[in-house]
């Protein structure tokens, strides 16, 4: 027996998603802090009152901040509880709060990363992504291994991965790929490909600089899915995050090789949890979404 936290990323984000954890002690002052480092009222963003530039809740230099602070508020709540998991993984962005959850670094670290990250990923513009979902697997590595430009960058299920990489690479395969659906995301670049190199790099220098202490619980990589509680080795797994794919696919399967019975999803939605639901048999979800759920 065993429980893992997952923490969900972009995509998962919601419009009025602050007010759930507003009770939650030191939210006030988190928010607050975020909203200082970015330079715009972080709350307001999330409520929709926010005029101006950079005043949406989707433009990823607000989505990331604002997941994390909602995420990491409610892993306090769960820790003054004293709760506790025997397994974290994020997804994409969510990697970032598992490991603030398993004491890597502290929410204001996380919070210079992010903005960092993000400002790095709003600039890394070129590219594009299409969600498939429903495929035949070997069909679909084997075109995008004959496709120049295109990577899979999300292996989120047996069933449902993202591509990534050029405009005219990913239309192709999408194009040629037997599937029940292809969906073209709303996004401004390659994310999770090698055209995020030149980002990456620059991500990597500001790790360089942030002290990474050995996680009190294992971390599941995107990058490299098995528990791993060295600080060096999560700067280095986090450091290649940029420009590999997320294998969450392979995070779900650690899950069961681990013990894992039940999988808590800490944050906005249930993306993480459908995937196990649909994946994982004898996992039970729940999902930690506010001071409600809490009991707060």
């Amino acid at each position: 027996m065993g429980i893992a936290w997952m923490f969900p990323g972009q995509g998962s984000q919601k419009p009025g998603m602050a007010v759930a954890v507003m009770e939650l002690p030191g939210a006030g002052q988190r928010f607050d802090q975020a909203s200082e480092l970015l330079g715009r009222d972080l709350q307001a963003i999330i409520a929709g009152t926010a005029e101006g530039d950079l005043a949406d809740l989707n433009d990823t230099r607000n989505t990331q901040p604002a997941l994390f602070v909602v995420e990491s508020l409610l892993v306090d709540g769960l820790k003054a509880q004293g709760r506790r998991a025997d397994l974290v993984a994020g997804h994409s962005l969510g990697e970032l709060v598992a490991l603030y959850a398993a004491d890597v670094f502290d929410a204001a670290t996380a919070l210079r990363l992010i903005r960092t990250r993000s400002e790095l990923m709003a600039g890394a513009g070129g590219g594009a992504m299409t969600a498939v979902m429903g495929f035949d697997r070997t069909e679909l590595e084997a075109l995008v291994a004959a496709t120049e430009g295109v990577v899979i960058a999300n292996d989120n299920s047996s069933a449902q991965v993202v591509l990534s990489g050029t405009p005219a690479a990913v239309a192709s395969v999408s194009s040629q790929i037997s599937c029940k659906r292809a969906v073209p995301l709303a996004v401004s670049g390659a994310f999770h490909s090698p055209f995020m190199a030149e980002a990456a790099a620059a991500f990597a220098a500001e790790l360089e600089a942030v002290p990474f202490a050995d996680a009190s619980i294992p971390v599941l990589s995107n990058t490299d899915p098995t528990p791993a509680t060295s600080g060096a080795v999560l700067r280095q797994r986090l450091r290649n995050q940029m420009t590999t794919g997320v294998r969450w696919r392979e995070t779900m399967e650690a899950f069961h090789a681990a013990g894992i019975d039940t999988a808590v999803e800490i944050g906005p939605g249930t993306v993480l949890s459908g995937l196990i639901k649909r994946s994982c048999e004898g996992i039970t979800t729940a999902q930690i979404s506010s001071a409600a759920d809490l009991g707060l």
